[in-house]
């Protein structure tokens, strides 16, 4: 076996339920859906297990909820004994990726993570900015694009490069639509309107960046014990100042994933194990190269089943 890569999904992934079965099955576990609550100062664990839908996947809940379940799966599947060479994470994840580096303690990210999606909700008013998927359109004819419209004076701009023919827009409303025209045209096979409170990694997530600098400039931030691939430049990073300021480039960059992917195999990793609800980095890094293998890990029966594979793989 090569090297391993553990990655942590981002914000999306979350369903009612997610970590549920584990935690009455691994006690461990249990312990981050508490200490959420408590740091947070609302039953937070509830919400998830419970519900309703439409309220854990609002900004501010989804993402400390996808950080503390994904934390938890991780605590089980440290039984496994595997350790990664290096973690990632898409958007969000990457403060996932953080804690399980060792960069700063689970709780201070739980709140990081619960005041970055209070600032991004609150970044641009209602209905004046949105995101896109365009699939089937290569980076820089999409890149075209939306230089052109910006320039006309509707600022749209590469969100999330994801994988090869999948890319998300963001901007202002009108821009977003109008480079929507502009991609079919182009060539794209579609574009597909994503339910999402705000213009996400694009220049108008500015002012919430400023005000998440004020949170982690209040955080305890080490040096990371894995190096972790940064969303913005998909290169690795350990020192604290480096990580404090790439995640507050990240809220307004793009999401550089298939980049990431890319350097991951480049230097060595052959093994992607994604950790935390559903499977969509999987999907995506088997979109980046059909060559590597890749596991999801997202409740107590996915756990034991990888770490089993794991285990025979390594005879």
């Amino acid at each position: 076996m090569g090297k391993i890569a553990f990655i942590f999904p981002g914000q999306g992934s979350q369903t009612v339920g997610m970590g549920k079965t584990l935690v009455e099955a691994y006690k461990p576990s249990e312990q981050y859906f508490s200490l959420a609550d408590q740091k947070l100062g609302y039953p937070l664990s509830k919400l998830i297990f419970e519900g309703p839908q439409n309220e854990l996947t609002l900004t501010t809940n989804a993402q400390p909820a996808l950080l503390t379940t994904s934390i938890a799966i991780l605590e089980h599947f440290k039984k496994s004994g595997i350790t990664p060479d290096y973690v990632a994470g898409h958007s969000l994840g990457e403060y996932t990726a953080l804690v399980a580096a060792g960069a700063f303690s689970f709780d201070e990210g739980v709140y990081a993570v619960r005041k970055r999606g209070e600032f991004m909700e609150n970044a641009v008013p209602n209905g004046e900015g949105t995101m896109a998927a365009v699939l089937g359109l290569d980076r820089d004819k999409l890149a075209e694009v939306t230089n052109e419209i910006t320039e006309s004076g509707h600022l749209v701009q590469l969100a999330n490069i994801n994988c090869p023919g999948q890319i998300v827009i963001s901007g202002t409303a009108k821009g977003v639509e109008l480079a929507g025209v502009k991609a079919k045209e182009a060539g794209a096979k579609r574009v597909l309107p994503l339910e999402v409170s705000g213009p996400f990694h694009s220049e108008l997530m500015k002012p919430a960046a400023e005000k998440l600098k004020e949170v982690l400039d209040d955080m305890t931030i080490k040096g990371a014990e894995i190096p972790v691939i940064t969303n913005v430049a998909a290169t690795q990073m350990t020192e604290a100042a480096d990580i404090k300021e790439k995640l507050i480039q990240q809220l307004y960059s793009p999401v550089q994933w298939e980049k990431t992917v890319e350097y991951l195999i480049d230097s060595g990793v052959d093994t992607f194990i994604e950790i935390g609800p559903g499977k969509v980095l999987s999907g995506l890094v088997k979109k980046v190269s059909r060559t590597v293998k890749t596991y999801a890990v997202n409740d107590l029966e996915s756990s034991e089943v990888v770490m089993e594979a794991l285990k025979e793989g390594t005879k």
